[in-house]
């Protein structure tokens, strides 16, 4: 049986009454999914919603063309797939297991009863969808107005806010992250991401291997992305 210390303590459920945990986390399971699996897919129906526990995913949207736009990742102690709590029937992209995850998993109807019954929750989870419209208008101001430096250099930035872990070298951006994930972030091609980390390397801005990426010179990277020489 689960425990309500799982998520007592995590942003979405803070301020919630000790029996309103209890009943929460009893209706839920929890699940594994594994690298690169495929926890619910663009165009499903919404039936579920998650908290992801361990590990980080990818939320990818898929276009009309069939390209792949990574829309953000989502971090341990994160509410996903919240469809329900827009009104919507169908999850409106892909969330994949950008490693090996553990999540929580509530049916729908769930939700609205948790809403009506703590006004802390909904207002926690309110936030979180409008700070999440909020990004997605800031990273079309971006594709529309900054260089393509600028917003490789951004996503690296943002990436190390969510997930750094400081090491000898530096920010390590903790889960592997490949050059093709950061086209799909910046809305470039794999060949100009490639040749701005490999320059950046170069000039030892940045570690990069193996998937995984340090950034060495923050500051640096942090005039590059204000467009600052």
């Amino acid at each position: 049986m689960l425990d309500k210390s799982l998520i007592a303590d995590l942003p979405p459920f803070v301020g919630m009454e000790t029996d309103s945990l209890e009943k929460l986390i009893s209706a839920a399971k929890a699940q594994r999914y594994a690298k690169d699996t495929h926890i619910f897919r663009q165009g499903a129906t919404a039936e579920h919603f998650y908290l992801l526990l361990d590990g980080h995913l990818r939320v990818v949207k898929v276009t009309e063309h069939g390209e792949q736009v990574i829309a953000r990742y989502i971090s341990t102690g994160e509410l996903f797939g919240i469809a329900v709590a827009i009104s919507r029937d169908i999850y409106p992209a892909n969330a994949i297991a950008a490693v090996d995850c553990v999540a929580l998993v509530w049916p729908n109807s769930v939700w609205q009863p948790t809403i009506e019954k703590n006004p802390s929750f909904a207002t926690n989870t309110y936030r979180t969808i409008g700070d999440r419209l909020q990004e997605t208008q800031d990273r079309l101001v971006e594709l529309s107005t900054e260089r393509v430096e600028q917003r490789v250099a951004s996503a690296l930035l943002k990436l190390v806010r969510q997930t750094g872990r400081q090491t000898d070298d530096g920010v390590l951006i903790d889960f592997p992250i490949s050059r093709q994930d950061l086209s799909e972030m910046t809305g470039t091609t794999l060949h100009t991401v490639s040749r701005l980390l490999s320059a950046w390397e170069i000039e030892g801005l940045i570690k990069s291997g193996r998937q995984r990426i340090t950034v060495v010179e923050d500051h640096k990277v942090m005039r590059i992305a204000h467009g600052q020489k």
